[in-house]
């Protein structure tokens, strides 16, 4: 489906037209529209939050399957840099689950806790940067972080729209995975998981930083429906 298309099947008639003056400006088209479907779920979107991308669910749907298979429920949860709140409300919707979500926007807390209410789910949002602010302990630690070095080149319509504080990290975008592992050994539980999205070069850079923070952990690197290392998850014993 085209943008185009896509803009006519999900905006009123009355606001078409200047919905389409805005696609045209380069406005994505989810932006325009104001939400996204994301794994069933219909979330608020605005320039204060990532468009959420199906890469992500399938981060969501491996992590879902690893809990079932290894976890004991009711599981605790943890999503780092939570944006719309897509993930947190998924698995919260999914497994039997106590879930926190943080974030170090504001505003971007403001539109997750607006999802939470519309899809009927509970989740407790916490202002922090990361595990910054974290003492307890999870079973199930995720994130899709800022992942994109400053030398990457994207598309324009993410660079000029979406939140560059969702998109780029310092250290090749490295960053917030270092930022998350030096400090997860006192917030994951054993057995637990650590489950992250990735770029698509970054999995044995990530590997290493696991090995140096965590003992007794078993990394794998994923890929995606295109073939591309996107997902990382590190197994607690």
């Amino acid at each position: 489906m085209t943008d185009i298309e896509y803009l006519k099947k999900y905006l009123p008639k009355e606001n078409l037209k200047e919905g389409l003056k805005k696609l045209k400006q380069g406005l994505p088209v989810q932006y325009i529209i104001g939400n996204v479907n994301f794994y069933g779920n219909t979330l608020k979107v605005n320039k204060n939050v990532l468009i959420p991308r199906f890469e992500t669910e399938f981060l969501v749907e491996k992590t879902i399957n690893y809990a079932k298979k290894y976890l004991k429920e009711p599981i605790k949860i943890i999503d780092l840099g939570t944006g719309s709140g897509a993930i947190a409300i998924t698995l919260k919707k999914k497994l039997n689950s106590i879930v926190d979500a943080v974030d170090i926007s504001e505003k971007a807390l403001e539109i997750a806790k607006e999802n939470a209410k519309t899809n009927n789910v509970e989740i407790n949002y916490i202002h922090s940067n990361m595990l910054e602010k974290i003492n307890d302990k999870y079973d199930i630690i995720i994130s899709n972080p800022p992942y994109i070095s400053y030398n990457d080149e994207i598309e324009e319509i993410v660079k000029n729209n979406e939140p560059h504080i969702a998109l780029y990290a310092d250290n090749d975008g490295l960053k917030y995975y270092e930022a998350i592992l030096e400090k997860a050994e006192k917030n994951i539980k054993r057995p637990g998981i650590i489950a992250f999205e990735i770029g698509m070069n970054q999995g044995e850079k990530i590997k290493k930083i696991a090995e140096k923070n965590l003992k007794n952990i078993k990394v794998k690197i994923e890929k995606d429906l295109n073939g591309k290392d996107r997902y990382l998850f590190i197994f607690t014993k």
